[in-house]
C-alpha cells in the first residue's frame, strides 16, 4: 500500500513539474525602434508634468513586473544600426551593422525565432509603423547581405509564409532589371490578400489565409503618418495590434508568435523632434494596451516582452539647469516633416513668398510660440533668422527649385522647442546606450538584470519551445 501511494506521489509530482515547464502559448515581442532608457523616462516626465507636477507617470509598460537593461552592440561597432540590433534581437547572433538576417560573412543565413514557431506550427504575425521590408521587420524573416536591397526582402517576406504582415508598403518593390512582376504580385502569387486600411481588413480577414495590411494611401516616407499627424482613417500600430490579435486567433489552437515595432520613434529622434517623439511613445504604449488586454484574458498562456534594438538621438533630459519643462511639448501639433510640408503648399498656394508675419501665425498655432510659450529675444531672433535664410527679406519673386526647401524653418522651430522643454540631443544618429526590457506573463522572470540583446531571443526560443 506504501508503495502504490509513492508512486501515485511520483506521477503526480511529475505531472505538476511538466505543467509547471509548460511554456506560453501566445508570444508578443515589441520592439520600441529607438527607444532607450531616457526616451521612457522622458514620456513619463512629460505625462506627470502636464498635470503640474514633479515626479512621472508610468506608462502601461513600464508597470510590467519584470525589467532588465539590455546591451546593443553589433559585430563590429559598439553602435548599432537597426539591422545589425534586429537581427541579433530576431536570431539570437550578433552581425556587422547594415546586414539583415545574416552572420558577418554575408553569406551564412541565421534563422529567426520566427521562423523556428512557424515550423512548429505557431503562427505568426509580423507588424510595424514603418514598411513591412523595413530593417526590424525585415530581420525576422529576411536574409540580406545588405539591408537595403529591398526588393530581395521584399520578396522574401512572401516566401515566409507568415500569416499576417502589417505596416507601411514595400519601399522598393520592383527588380531594377524588370526581371519579376515585382512584390506586390509576388505576395497575391504567394497567397497574401492584400488590404488597405482597417476597415477593408475587417470586411476580407474572415475569407483570406494569409493577409498584408496597408495603410489606405501609400507615404513618399515609406511609412505610416506620425502619430502627431495622423488623420482620420489613417492605420496606426494599435490597429495592426489589433487585427494582427484577431487574424492569429482564427486558430487558437495553433497560438502564435507576434512581433510589432514602433518604427517611427527611431525616425523622431533621428530628427531630434521632441513633440513628434512623445506622441509616438504614447502611440507605442497604446498599441501595448492591446496586448496586455489579450494577456489579461490568457494570463497562464501569454508573454510579453518590450524591448529596443537601440537608442537613437542622445536624448538628455536637461539642458544644463537640473530641471525640465516637458509640458510644453503638448503645444506642438506637427512633425518637422508635416511642418515643412505645410509651408510649402501656403506658398505654392499663395504663389510667393511667405512673410514674416505669415510664417509667424503658423509657428504660435502649431508650436505654441509667444502664445502659450514665452520665447526669449534671443529664442525669437533665432527664428527670424532661419525666416531669412528660407525665404529671403519677404515678398518677391518665386525662383522655382530653390524657394520651397523650408526644412531650414523647422529645424529651427524643433530647435526652440527642446531648447523650451529644457532637454538636449547629443546626435541625429544611434548611440551605444543601454535600452530596457520588460516583461509579463509566462516566462517574464527570465528577463532581469543586464543582458545582451542576443539572449532576448533565446530565452524566448526556450520558454516557447520553438
Amino acid at each position: 500500500m506504501k508503495r502504490k501511494v509513492t508512486l501515485i506521489m511520483a506521477m503526480m509530482l511529475l505531472v505538476l513539474t511538466a505543467s509547471a515547464k509548460k511554456g506560453p502559448k501566445y508570444v508578443f515581442y515589441f520592439i520600441g525602434d529607438g527607444m532607450g532608457t531616457n526616451q521612457v523616462m522622458g514620456i513619463q516626465y512629460y505625462l506627470q508634468d502636464i498635470e503640474g507636477k514633479y515626479g512621472f507617470k508610468p506608462l502601461c509598460f513600464t508597470q510590467f513586473p519584470y525589467t532588465g537593461l539590455v546591451v546593443t552592440y553589433s559585430a563590429n561597432s559598439d553602435v548599432t544600426d537597426s539591422s545589425a540590433a534586429g537581427t541579433a534581437l530576431a536570431s539570437g547572433k550578433k552581425t556587422n551593422n547594415n546586414v539583415l538576417g545574416l552572420l558577418p560573412d554575408r553569406e551564412t543565413r541565421v534563422e529567426t525565432i520566427a521562423e523556428m514557431a512557424h515550423k512548429k506550427g505557431f503562427r505568426v504575425a509580423i507588424g510595424t509603423s514603418c514598411s513591412v521590408d523595413h530593417a526590424t521587420p525585415g530581420s525576422f524573416y529576411g536574409h540580406s547581405p545588405h539591408r537595403n536591397i529591398y526588393h530581395l526582402i521584399g520578396t522574401q517576406l512572401s516566401e515566409s509564409g507568415f500569416e499576417f504582415f502589417g505596416g507601411a508598403e514595400f519601399r522598393s518593390p520592383m527588380a531594377r532589371d524588370s526581371s519579376d512582376a515585382g512584390n506586390y504580385v509576388q505576395a497575391e502569387q504567394a497567397g497574401y490578400t492584400i488590404v488597405r486600411g482597417y476597415d477593408e481588413y475587417k470586411q476580407k480577414a474572415q475569407s483570406t489565409d494569409k493577409i498584408i495590411l496597408f495603410d489606405k494611401e501609400s507615404r513618399s516616407d515609406h511609412a505610416l503618418a506620425y502619430s502627431i499627424d495622423q488623420k482620420e482613417g489613417d492605420l496606426n500600430l494599435s490597429q495592426i495590434t489589433e487585427a494582427a490579435i484577431d487574424y492569429m486567433m482564427k486558430d487558437p489552437k495553433k497560438g502564435f508568435f507576434m512581433m510589432m515595432e514602433g518604427g517611427r520613434i527611431d525616425n523622431a529622434c533621428h530628427a531630434n523632434d521632441p513633440g513628434t517623439y512623445i506622441k509616438e511613445m504614447l502611440d507605442f504604449d497604446e498599441a501595448i494596451k492591446v496586448a496586455y488586454n489579450f494577456y489579461l484574458k490568457h494570463k497562464k498562456e501569454t508573454l510579453i516582452v518590450i524591448t529596443a534594438d537601440h537608442e537613437t538621438g542622445g536624448l538628455g533630459l536637461t539642458a544644463g539647469d537640473y530641471k525640465t519643462n516637458l509640458k510644453v511639448l503638448q503645444y506642438q501639433k506637427m512633425s518637422k516633416d508635416a511642418f515643412t510640408a505645410h509651408l510649402e503648399k501656403m506658398g505654392r498656394e499663395i504663389g510667393d513668398i511667405l512673410t514674416w508675419e505669415e510664417v509667424e501665425k503658423e509657428l504660435k498655432e502649431n508650436f505654441g510660440f509667444w502664445d502659450k510659450i514665452e520665447l526669449s529675444d534671443k529664442q525669437t531672433s533665432s527664428l527670424k533668422s532661419a525666416y531669412v535664410e528660407t525665404f529671403g527679406m519677404g515678398p518677391g519673386a518665386l525662383e522655382e527649385g530653390k524657394y520651397f526647401e523650408v526644412e531650414k524653418m523647422a529645424d529651427e522651430a524643433a530647435r526652440v522647442m527642446t531648447e523650451c522643454a529644457q532637454i538636449s540631443w547629443a546626435a541625429g544618429c544611434h548611440s551605444g546606450s543601454y535600452v530596457p526590457v520588460f516583461a509579463i506573463g509566462a516566462g517574464a522572470e527570465q528577463f532581469t538584470g543586464q543582458m545582451d540583446n542576443t539572449e532576448i531571443p533565446m530565452k524566448i526560443k526556450k520558454l516557447a519551445g520553438y
